[in-house]
């Protein structure tokens, strides 16, 4: 028996081809009777997928993969009909040749029989020519059709919050139509768009979409025309202006939440918002900081991230996802967590592997070799700036003794720390020292937290910290 693959495609766009359940049990009938079968692990899906581009159909993708492996997975991959392997006739011409010619690997159209002459070509070139040409026939007729709705005002889209389909026209919700309204108002009083998310999720209001609020779809809602008696439409590439998409915006025939005035003044402070961040981030933060990564939010166990320059923030919080604040200043929290790492070494409640093994010598050499060519790039840099007349020889002599001093103390503490019997000093003391050193960058410090600190969780409200270790 020969091995043969199955793809099967099904899109959102085609009402009449037959659902995957039926393309396979076609496709097992159409091997058995040719003396072929197809096993569960060479059936290749793509659901609700348009074949007008292999980008997105990762089934196919994966398919196209396994078919390069050596030896040979399998003789020929069987197809409902070609238009299932593609819409695109460049698509189809560069993966059948590859696969017949250079993999040896059929494609096989079980409802369009082909031979091997050359009058079977012509015919696979109509059919592929056929299929796209449908594939853009009927993209054209589904933009024509919604350019018509949306000429007459009538809706193209699901509703948006706030509204409720009947009888193909957007008619206001009313108690979602009032949460509308207030965010209008609370947004015009002052209040960030987190900080109405917050209070949203505090009433227990979920989205259409039944997920809780964040800063990003309050912002949604206050750029949607719809609320103003519009209708909002994005035309496909083909349709667009330029190499890009364009935005249509229509009067509907649908009742409005807000009013002009309400959506032209809150317009304007998301105008003067927008300049204001923009302004804000001219000094881009620089750097990585000591704790990226580690920290959590005790309230909602959110990622802590970096706000502004020294601080960090639970990332939920920001978002208006978590209702506790938990700012604070990166340096305060990492002494914090020095303070912590060092009272549970004193009693005994970690383990971290002894310095005599061959495994965290290397850490410990990898840490000291990334530290060492720190020092050697600022001493570069130092070069390079009395070179260029930036620091007197003074200034550079005095860098240079120092960075100096810094390499050969590191390098003095790991050989010492290598020679060393495991009893004489415990391998968690270099660790401190590296973790404390204020030579050794903030990436490096990170990097050996990482290897021994799985997280730490922050608790403002009770001001304690959580470290968890690796066992």
């Amino acid at each position: 028996m020969r091995i043969a693959a199955a793809y099967i495609r099904v899109s959102t766009e085609d009402q009449a081809e037959y659902s995957p359940d039926s393309q396979i049990r076609l496709i097992r009938e159409y091997a058995a009777r040719n003396g072929m079968v197809v096993p569960d692990e060479y059936l290749f899906a793509d659901e609700g997928i348009s074949g007008k581009s292999t980008k997105n159909r990762t089934q196919f993708n994966r398919m196209i993969g396994i078919a390069k492996r050596k030896p040979k997975p399998f003789e020929a991959i069987l197809l409902w009909k070609f238009s299932r392997f593609a819409r695109s006739r460049q698509d189809s011409i560069v993966y059948k040749t590859m696969l017949r010619r250079q993999l040896g690997i059929d494609v096989i159209s079980i409802t369009e029989a082909l031979g091997d002459d050359k009058m079977s070509i012509l015919m696979e070139a109509i059919i592929e020519a056929m299929d796209e040409y449908y594939s853009i026939n009927l993209a054209e007729e589904v933009t024509r059709g919604m350019s018509e709705k949306t000429g007459r005002g009538e809706p193209v889209s699901i509703p948006s919050f706030g509204y409720q389909m009947v009888e193909k026209r957007y008619i206001i919700e009313p108690e979602q139509a009032e949460l509308v309204r207030m965010i209008f108002k609370e947004y015009l009083a002052g209040k960030s768009v987190t900080g109405i998310a917050r209070k949203l999720n505090a009433m227990g209001v979920r989205t259409n979409r039944g997920n809780p609020w964040a800063g990003r779809t309050v912002e949604y809602v206050l750029n949607n025309p719809v609320y103003l008696g519009k209708i909002r439409w994005t035309p496909s590439r083909g349709e667009a202006k330029g190499n890009g998409t364009t935005k249509t915006i229509l009067p509907g025939i649908h009742e409005p939440i807000i009013d002009e005035e309400t959506w032209k003044r809150a317009q304007r402070r998301k105008k003067q918002r927008q300049e204001y961040c923009s302004h804000a981030r001219q000094e881009p933060l620089r750097g990585e900081y000591l704790l990226r990564g580690l920290v959590h939010c005790a309230a909602c166990r959110g990622m802590l991230v970096k706000l502004g320059k020294a601080n960090l923030q639970c990332v939920n919080y920001n978002h208006g996802r978590c209702n506790t604040s938990h700012s604070i200043s990166i340096q305060k929290l990492y002494s914090l967590v020095l303070s912590g790492i060092r009272e549970a070494l004193s009693k005994d409640s970690i383990l971290i592997s002894p310095l005599c093994t061959a495994e965290s010598t290397d850490e410990l050499y990898r840490v000291t070799e990334k530290a060492i060519r720190h020092q050697q790039n600022r001493l570069l840099r130092a070069k390079e700036a009395y070179a260029s007349g930036i620091d007197t020889l003074e200034e550079y002599k005095n860098t240079k003794d120092c960075i100096s001093k810094t390499i050969q103390k590191l390098r003095c503490e790991f050989n010492l720390q290598q020679n060393r019997e495991p009893e004489a000093k415990p391998f968690e003391e270099s660790i401190l020292s590296l973790l404390e050193n204020k030579n050794i960058s903030n990436k490096i410090k990170n990097e050996l937290l990482r290897s021994f600190v799985d997280h730490i969780v922050f608790d403002r409200r009770n001001k304690s910290i959580e470290i968890v270790f690796y066992q």
